[in-house]
């Protein structure tokens, strides 16, 4: 949407409006991102459908790569583990089985052929913790569907949050998988808009398995309404309820004592909302506390052809909490890459914490650490681990001025999002402009959960030269315990695959000759197995680790040489 107000001046009025200085000129320009009549339907069928079946399309090398600490891996692959050319995959996001980690799944925006923009509901899974995925065929073959979320259960079961449209009237329907995602139940009607978000209740309270779901009030066909919930397992949803501020391009979750926390965007503000009785199941929901939330920016979309995503979001509104039970237990953090407000800088990753339960939020923290003030920190996105460590994700141009190429960067925070790990380049750069299947963007989010081994991302990129879809694990260069370095003469990097089932392999350098010991522990102190306690020279060293018959779980191992001491933890996962 396009306005008579140069960028000069709309950057001049947001900066007068952000410190209390009111200006009388460009009023069109803000609020040119929020949803209604004047802009164009997005989500809707505006091409026939064309299947063109994988068995007849051609086929190139998927992409994989792994450094330390990052490892990523195709996703939308053929039988053969092969990409797919010609096809495109995106807005991916994804599952795991909290009984078995190495279950999980991913669902995404699938197009059959770039040369329309019929999508469908693309879905691949993994059984060894993401190292190799399958991806059976889209769930409901032949029919119009976008806006993918997914979400997993206490039992470990699956859901699929997808949205279709007919002419312009949107629904979602909930489809459930009982297997990690190899097969999927025909669904069930869940009201629904554009852009809606689930969560579900996995307290082990009364609301366990309570699913809630909220989207964009606008395009719904519930309208004004935009909330619904779901207290059978998802076998049948409610009739569509209100959210006081009408939230919209935001998420959901559930804290641990089953409140109900909901965020998004609005006028050029961001809100976050609260429930304390929506899991359960007696009552209907209603919305105790709403506050408006201050990140020094607003949510950027249809930007145009000088931003990366050009006809799509560059940011979705992201909350989290912390669960730990440790010093920043009950924290909320609200994340979202915003075009800032005090500062010319097109997009940073902003975020602002609670320690209230939201009644109030901290001033915007910047999470992104580039000096300059011209780069594109995009597709912000976060996840908190059960330890308490927040990980967030995004994309970035900054090594490439002028320039939409990105790459995928990460950091961390273990104060509470007070302060942060230096910023961290995980991938190579790619140009997001190529791939388009008959739509200018990339999609309009990832997807992410942590735990104690890292962070694991569903993600896309162009790598292959199209839009595809990616599973990565992050695993931060410190993982949520004391790491101690009296010098600098040796160094221990985390162990790979992490987690594993069988075998992993631990790296670590020397400065000099001397005597080495590696152990393994477990998570009550206990030394499990020596793995390496001899001489080695000065430079790289690698140790392998085979599991033999120790059980599934979390475990330390420790470097010692000289006066230096580095320790790190694996899990192991069969």
């Amino acid at each position: 949407m396009k306005t008579a107000c140069s960028n000069k001046m709309k950057k001049a009025l947001k900066k007068a409006l952000y410190t209390g200085v009111m200006l009388s000129l460009c009023i069109p320009a803000l609020g040119q991102h929020k949803p209604g009549s004047s802009q164009k339907l997005l989500e809707v069928m505006d091409g026939p459908y064309i299947h063109s079946p994988i068995e007849n399309q051609a086929t190139s090398p998927a992409y994989r790569y792994s450094s330390t600490g990052f490892f990523t891996v195709q996703v939308n692959v053929n039988a053969q583990g092969e990409n797919i050319v010609g096809d495109a995959a995106n807005e991916p996001s994804i599952t795991h089985n909290p009984n078995n980690p190495d279950q999980m799944a991913i669902g995404w925006r699938h197009f059959e052929t770039i040369t329309n923009s019929f999508r469908q509901a693309g879905v691949a899974y993994t059984t060894d913790a993401g190292q190799n995925w399958t991806f059976p065929g889209v769930i409901d073959p032949g029919i119009f569907r976008s806006d993918p979320v997914l979400d997993w259960d206490t039992e470990g079961n699956f859901y699929y949050n997808s949205l279709t449209s007919d002419n312009g009237n949107y629904t979602c329907q909930v489809f459930r998988s009982y297997d990690g995602g190899a097969t999927w139940d025909g669904g069930t009607y869940a009201q629904g808009g554009d852009k809606q978000w689930m969560a579900i209740d996995k307290t082990g309270g009364i609301g366990n398995g309570n699913i809630y779901a909220f989207w964009t009030s606008y395009y719904s066909i519930c309208s004004p309404d935009f909330f619904t919930r779901s207290v059978d397992g998802g076998s049948t949803f409610e009739n569509c309820t209100y959210i006081p501020g009408e939230p919209y391009w935001g998420t959901t979750m559930v804290n641990k004592n089953g409140d109900l926390y909901v965020c998004g965007t609005q006028n050029n503000n961001f809100m976050f909302a609260r429930s304390t009785n929506a899991h359960d199941p007696a009552q209907s929901p209603t919305w105790d506390l709403v506050s408006y939330v201050d990140l020094d920016g607003e949510i950027t979309g249809f930007g145009g052809y000088q931003c990366p995503n050009p006809s799509g979001l560059l940011g979705q509104t992201i909350i989290s909490a912390d669960s730990s039970g440790g010093p920043f237990d009950g924290y909320i953090y609200i994340l979202c890459s915003v075009d800032r407000y005090s500062n010319n800088d097109p997009l940073d990753v902003m975020l602002t914490r609670s320690t209230d339960g939201g009644a109030t939020w901290s001033d915007p923290i910047r999470v992104n650490d580039d000096p300059a003030n011209n780069a594109y920190q995009w597709f912000g996105t976060m996840s908190v681990a059960p330890d308490g460590r927040i990980d967030v994700v995004w994309l970035d141009n900054r090594d490439n001025p002028g320039s939409v190429w990105s790459a995928l960067y990460y950091s961390f925070s273990l104060d509470g999002g007070e302060t942060w790990s230096a910023n961290e380049k995980l991938s190579e750069s790619f140009n997001p402009h190529i791939g388009w299947p008959q739509q200018d963007k990339m999609g309009d989010y990832f997807d992410m959960y942590s735990d104690e081994t890292g962070a694991h991302l569903a993600w896309a990129n162009t790598f292959n030269g199209e839009q595809d879809v990616y599973y990565a694990h992050i695993t931060p260069s410190i993982t949520g315990i004391s790491l101690i370095k009296s010098n600098p003469s040796v160094s221990l990097s985390q162990n790979f695959p992490n987690p594993f089932s069988y075998k992993t392999s631990i790296k670590f350098s020397l400065s000099e000759k001397m005597k080495v010991t590696i152990r393994v522990y477990d998570m009550t102190g206990r030394e499990v197995i020596t793995l390496l306690n001899e001489i080695r020279e000065a430079g790289p060293g690698q140790v392998e680790f085979y599991t033999g018959d120790l059980k599934n779980g979390m475990y330390y191992y420790t470097l010692s040489a000289g006066q230096s001491s580095e320790t790190r933890k694996l899990m192991i996962s069969r």
